[in-house]
């Protein structure tokens, strides 16, 4: 079983920048993969970054390539997503999920344990 924590969201002017953590309970943590998602009010939630177990391997989805990173301690049990040069359509609840695999990672349903999300706000 993971619990996990996330922190760190807000209120920014566009092109700001947030940093978002993800705090798991639990040994396990360096055995899972982590993965970002967010959800706009009326849209379905959508897959942002994942990493590996180790962190060797990241992915992004292509609307926030190249402004975000996401990085993990598995020694402090946490996963980071660095946001920059936000935009108003940054908008939305992220949450952080983990899973046992790096298959499918864009897939939400296939994520085992979830967060509660933190609001992400951008002002224009």
């Amino acid at each position: 079983q993971v619990q996990l924590v996330e922190s760190g969201g807000g209120l920014v002017q566009a092109g700001g920048s947030l940093r978002l953590s993800c705090t798991a309970s639990g040994r396990t943590f360096s055995t899972y993969v982590m993965g970002w998602f967010r959800q706009a009010p009326g849209k379905q939630r959508e897959f942002v970054a994942a990493i590996s177990e180790k962190g060797g391997r990241t992915d992004y989805a292509d609307s926030v390539k190249g402004r975000f990173t996401i990085s993990r301690d598995n020694v402090k049990n946490t996963v980071h997503l660095q946001m920059n040069s936000l935009k108003p359509e940054d908008t939305a609840v992220y949450s952080c999920g983990a899973k046992a695999n790096y298959a499918d990672i864009r897939t939400p349903f296939v994520y085992s344990y979830w967060g509660q999300g933190t609001q992400v706000t951008v002002s224009s």
